[in-house]
């Protein structure tokens, strides 16, 4: 878990300020060379467009809107994902049974799954199924993995004196199984809100931040279509961070029981 964890702190730092203002401004000049708002804004009209934007009650409500159901979905598909794979260890035939599914929702595109759900559910709650279908695999396959990958000799000793079974999954699975997880966290956060907002694109839920993308977009409204591009990635990022941080909470408190 140690390393999972450096190397996102790596990361962090390996994104310099410096980079960051010369690929702003390569966009500056770019946009005005090209000259055309329809085709390339500038950073400075997104950014005030999206001043603009914040004072406007839809902007918080849109937000709100798709932010509670994409989560709904990760927090669904991570909670179904540890069941299954808990199962799967444990039941060999439910593992085998599962195995095909899970082929399945990896191999069938995202837009194919919209689609059919379009066919049967209303676009409400699009974003939260095609969220849940997203990161179920990827929390299942990790998860599991991480079970798989515990000492035989620990469970063995385990075995020989009898340790509890909540001892056994505090002590044994638990240090494990972390690491795993937290990578499976980390690639299904980045899959649920690209998945997630795609739905809503495609099905437009009134209110939701796709419906606001698709209506700049027909009206070719390119600052505010950037400007709601920029407020995807912020909400992301942020909520990523806030939970891997918890996340790093929790395993570090359990590490000192």
């Amino acid at each position: 878990m140690t390393s999972i964890m450096h190397g996102d702190r790596s990361r962090l730092r390996g994104i310099r300020i410096w980079a960051v203002l010369f690929w702003l401004i390569i966009w500056q000049l770019v946009s005005i060379a090209v000259a055309n708002d329809i085709l390339l804004v500038s950073p400075l009209q997104v950014i005030q467009r999206l001043g603009e934007l914040i004072f406007t009650e839809f902007f918080w409500y849109s937000i709100f809107f798709s932010l509670l159901r994409i989560i709904g979905g990760f927090i669904l598909a991570t909670c179904a994902g540890i069941l299954l794979a808990v199962s799967a260890y444990r039941f060999r035939h439910i593992r085998e049974l599962l195995e095909p599914v899970m082929l399945a929702i990896k191999s069938v595109p995202v837009a194919s799954f919209i689609i059919l759900a379009l066919i049967w559910f209303s676009s409400h709650n699009l974003a939260t199924l095609i969220s849940f279908l997203m990161v179920l695999p990827v929390i299942y396959t990790n998860v599991l993995d991480g079970i798989c990958s515990v000492d035989n000799q620990l469970l063995e000793m385990a075995q020989v004196f009898r340790l509890p079974v909540i001892r056994r999954i505090r002590y044994i699975y638990v240090p494990q199984v972390m690491p795993f997880f937290r990578s499976g966290c980390t690639i299904s956060l980045g899959l649920c809100w690209k998945s997630g907002i795609a739905a809503e694109v495609i099905g437009m839920p009134k209110g939701s931040i796709g419906e606001r993308l698709q209506q700049a977009k027909v009206y070719l409204d390119t600052p505010e279509l950037f400007a709601w591009t920029l407020v995807i990635v912020l909400v992301s990022l942020t909520f990523e961070r806030l939970f891997l941080l918890l996340l790093k909470k929790i395993a570090g408190r359990l590490e000192r029981m």
